[in-house]
């Protein structure tokens, strides 16, 4: 799995603060004077800890994600404020790569996987060779295949993917590309990137049915 993170909104915290600034200001964003950085950070901060997320959407990043499986990107999709264009099995003819889970491994199926894998994808030749569309031939593909995916999504909404997919309960490839986003976007912004974080974080509690132990559990119901 390669996860790069090849653009994003030119001068973030700038953006972020003029937002929020035209909400409560008389003067427009072209006359406002720019504080210090710790201001523009604490007055973020505020916005963020008060619930007034939407001045977070100025703000967006887009992703590469490379050698992930289909399994994983029909997770990642699910997520609908988002743009997403990805690898298509109709126009290429895909290769013999798929991501192989640990457990797979671990249990000792790692050669019964494989040799499934190899028939797989030689009947995925045939096909094609006999004239069937890769339309069609991708039939057979399992989940496992790998595919490429670019994704854009602004920062509320990379906010609220990671509380769920940074969770330890969380699926472990799209954690695992999650924590990667995370990590490329605290190389420009660290900042920014300590938002990203699991929602139980934010909460002080966990909302799920069952805790990872990281924080208590505490039920929504009455």
């Amino acid at each position: 799995m390669k996860v790069t993170l090849i653009s994003h909104t030119p001068d973030p915290l700038k953006v972020l603060y003029l937002a929020a600034r035209t909400c409560y200001s008389p003067e427009p964003p072209s006359q406002m004077e720019i504080p210090s950085e710790e201001k523009i950070k604490k007055i973020i901060k505020n916005v963020y800890d008060r619930g007034h997320e939407s001045v977070l959407e100025h703000v967006s990043f887009t992703f590469a994600l490379e050698g992930v499986s289909r399994a994983m990107t029909h997770q990642l999709v699910r997520h609908r404020l988002a743009s997403y264009s990805q690898q298509s099995q109709r126009y290429v003819r895909m290769k013999k790569e798929v991501v192989v889970p640990e457990s797979i491994k671990k249990r000792g199926f790692f050669e019964e996987f494989s040799k499934e894998v190899e028939r797989i994808f030689s009947l995925y030749e045939r096909m094609i060779e006999n004239g069937i569309p890769e339309e069609d031939a991708r039939y057979i593909l399992p989940n496992a295949t790998t595919s490429n995916i670019v994704v854009t999504m602004n920062l509320r909404e990379l906010i609220h993917v990671a509380g769920l997919r940074l969770c330890f309960r969380a699926q472990w490839e799209i954690r695992r590309a999650v924590a990667l986003m995370k990590w490329e976007v605290k190389k420009i912004n660290p900042f920014l990137s300590s938002f990203l974080v699991p929602r139980c974080v934010r909460l002080g509690y966990c909302p799920e049915k069952e805790s990872c132990g990281l924080m208590p559990r505490r039920s929504l119901s009455p």
